[in-house]
């Protein structure tokens, strides 16, 4: 048996959820999120607890019965709480601004801005840089209901300009993320 997978839910008293037949809604004070369960795992709700079970010993089934839970599970944190991603934009002259049209414009040492708009549910923000060790560090916010969405949005933007290895390392990493040095080449 699934150790994630036989742990039940608790959902709070503002979270409503509405189970179908294939699928589960939850609606909560931040929005509402919609997953289709897949098949041979069965959901049910009683007195405020969500439980997941599996129909059969299946690996395919042994496999969704954790996932599902887990999935719920973000989809209640998600509407009540939300989730959000950290980012810093490190480098001198790289700056980070959000526009009139909520879309993150980056000056990150390209000829042009690069544009990233981001999906419906993610709010982006930038706060003020502040100086470490001789280089401006500008943390960017991403946040919405969706784990899953906001984590992509992240990877997404950090793929923008990932994080130099050799010094002075510039880039757009996670933060609390430990860029490993590479020692500069040279020559005999």
């Amino acid at each position: 048996m699934s150790r994630i997978g036989q742990m039940p839910i608790q959902t709070d008293t503002k979270v409503k959820i509405a189970l179908g037949q294939n699928d589960i809604t939850v609606e909560g004070p931040k929005g509402s999120l919609n997953w289709t369960i897949p098949e041979g795992i069965a959901v049910s709700l009683a007195d405020g607890l969500i439980t997941v079970e599996r129909s059969t010993d299946l690996k395919s089934h042994k496999s969704l019965h954790g996932l599902t839970r887990s999935l719920i599970a973000n989809m209640v944190a998600g509407v009540t709480d939300g989730f959000e991603k950290k980012l810093i934009l490190v480098g001198i002259g790289y700056r980070a601004e959000i526009d009139n049209q909520k879309r993150l414009v980056l000056n990150v040492g390209y000829s042009h801005p690069v544009i990233y708009e981001p999906p419906d549910g993610i709010t982006l923000s930038v706060e003020a840089s502040e100086n470490i060790g001789g280089q401006p560090h500008t943390p960017i916010t991403v946040s919405g209901i969706d784990k899953a969405l906001v984590g992509q949005v992240a990877a997404s933007i950090r793929q923008i300009k990932k994080p130099e290895v050799y010094e002075p390392s510039k880039g757009i990493r996670y933060e609390g993320e430990r860029v490993r040095m590479k020692e500069g080449k040279t020559g005999v």
